[in-house]
């Protein structure tokens, strides 16, 4: 038992002289490293040759994707790896300390910076320390919240894919004298993403590229990492797209309700207002910009223009509904469109009269028939509205009366002539007004039925205009619907 007691203490002894024995090798390394360290010194042995720094990106967040403003928000993690020749050495010297951590403002560092920062510090990095080994290899691992500019394209939104660049390079370091280079070829590190709820991340590929500035002749070296993203359109479908759907389709329902109820003009101006305080809410949604229009801009646009149009068209509607005879005549273009070829084609008929084309065929013939029978009657029977065997009735009529007065002096009547003229001139002016007022009953009832008849056409040239648009209106809102989803790269990403 006593053994086992003095081996423990012996071990607890042994660690503590061990660690008494580190401490000062890492200060003296310290003071040995950094008592003639320039921070101003480009780390390489040969002046000439460029000095090699590999460049990572580890992406950690999508914080924000700023379409009004262009701007993409990201949290990230740089990673930098070089070799400073003035950091190196032997381990067995200093107690066997294999590496260290050291503040940045007391080695140099390469100055990238990201080029199209918008960040008000422009620098967004948090300044953490540099892990230096033994062989000179310095590591810096600096995580920031990036804000870098971003070209957004709106044309298929909310249908949309985004590629932002984010470009990384010295500011001051030529390619002859800092050379970066990629520290993977796939590109940036997403092993750590952090799933973003409106957008989903594609890649996020690297590329080096050496560019001339008009400034300076020297080239630059700067890495380029794109990142690749889709908006999640599940939102915007059931939240945009379907709700002005069933706005347009409440449109259509316009049409079916019948024009004396009194509310179909209130019915379309309703639906109409209520589209435009929907479509203003839409509005702060929508990316504000004027470089292209946005694809489900371009389709609330369109059903907004039904909607308007189905209300003009409801007014249309009206009109001819409540025409009357006294005010309007039927045009022959709307008595031949409205009431024979398109009941025909939307096959509609009325009470009693089925629409055919045989039908409008034989019509068409017996008005041309009508028309040749009036211009072949006499002035005197256009005028009057009767036949032209008015005359041979009036004869046959006197002839009648002369037979009677013949008649009546064979039974021995005593009649002189003039006695007969007087008869004869009597009973035809008799004949004159009687006509006259049998002529006048039958054109008012021919007037009235003929009104009747105008009134019921403009009716039913009304409900064709109802069935067309309907029918019309209803394609529309099919196919703009179905060419927006088709039109789009992608439907529905979750």
């Amino acid at each position: 038992m006593e053994k086992v007691h003095f081996l423990s203490w012996l071990v607890v002894f042994l660690n503590f002289f061990q660690l008494s024995l580190q401490g000062p090798h890492e200060k003296k390394l310290l003071n040995h490293l950094l008592s003639s360290y320039n921070t101003l010194e480009r780390p390489v042995a040969n002046e000439s040759e460029a000095l090699q720094v590999k460049f990572g990106l580890t992406l950690q967040q999508i914080i924000d994707v700023d379409e009004k403003n262009q701007l993409l928000i990201t949290n990230l993690w740089l990673s930098l790896e070089w070799i400073d020749y003035n950091l190196r050495w032997n381990e067995t010297e200093y107690g066997g300390v294999k590496d260290l951590r050291i503040t940045p403002n007391k080695l140099w560092k390469p100055d990238v910076l990201m080029y199209n920062s918008a960040d008000e510090g422009f620098d967004g990095t948090y300044h953490t320390n540099i892990v230096v080994k033994h062989n000179g290899s310095c590591l810096y691992v600096p995580p920031g919240i990036f804000k870098s500019t971003c070209k957004i394209d709106i044309t298929w939104f909310p249908f949309d894919d985004q590629h932002c660049d984010m470009k990384f390079g010295s500011w001051t370091y030529d390619g002859n004298q800092l050379d970066l280079v990629l520290n993977s070829e796939d590109g940036g590190d997403l092993s750590d993403f952090i799933t973003n709820g409106e957008w989903y991340l594609i890649g996020m590929p690297g590329k080096k590229n050496t560019i001339t500035y008009q400034c300076c002749p020297e080239p630059y070296v700067d890495v380029t990492f794109t990142i690749q993203i889709r908006r999640r359109t599940l939102y915007y479908f059931f939240n945009l797209i379907v709700p002005c759907v069933l706005i347009s389709s409440m449109a259509l329902l316009g049409f079916t309700l019948p024009p004396d109820s009194g509310e179909k003009l209130t019915l379309g101006v309703t639906i109409l207002l209520s589209l435009t305080v929907f479509l203003n809410l839409v509005a702060e949604t929508l990316p504000q910009v004027s470089d292209a229009i946005p694809l489900l801009g371009t389709y609330f646009n369109c059903i907004m223009f039904m909607v308007a149009s189905s209300v003009v068209l409801t007014v249309v509607v009206l009109n001819y509904h409540h025409r009357t005879a006294d005010i309007h005549e039927m045009p022959d273009w709307i008595r031949t469109v409205f009431l024979q070829w398109l009941p025909w084609i939307l096959r509609m008929g009325r009470p009693g009269k089925k629409i055919t084309r045989k039908s409008i065929m034989l019509q068409n013939r017996i008005k041309e028939l009508e028309l040749k029978e009036r211009s072949s009657k006499s002035l005197l029977a256009n005028v009057l509205d009767i036949d032209d065997d008015f005359r041979h009735n009036l004869s046959g009529s006197q002839t009648q009366i002369g037979s009677s007065a013949n008649l009546s002096r064979s039974f021995g009547r005593p009649t002189t002539v003039e006695e007969q003229h007087s008869t004869i001139g009597c009973n035809h002016k008799d004949l004159h007004l009687i006509l006259k007022e049998l002529q006048f009953i039958t054109a008012r009832m021919r007037k009235d039925d003929d009104e009747k008849e105008l009134i019921s056409d403009w009716k039913f040239a009304a409900m064709v205009v109802d069935r067309f648009c309907l029918f019309v209106f209803t394609l529309f809102t099919i196919i703009a619907t179905v060419a927006v989803l088709l039109s789009a790269p992608h439907i529905i990403v979750q």
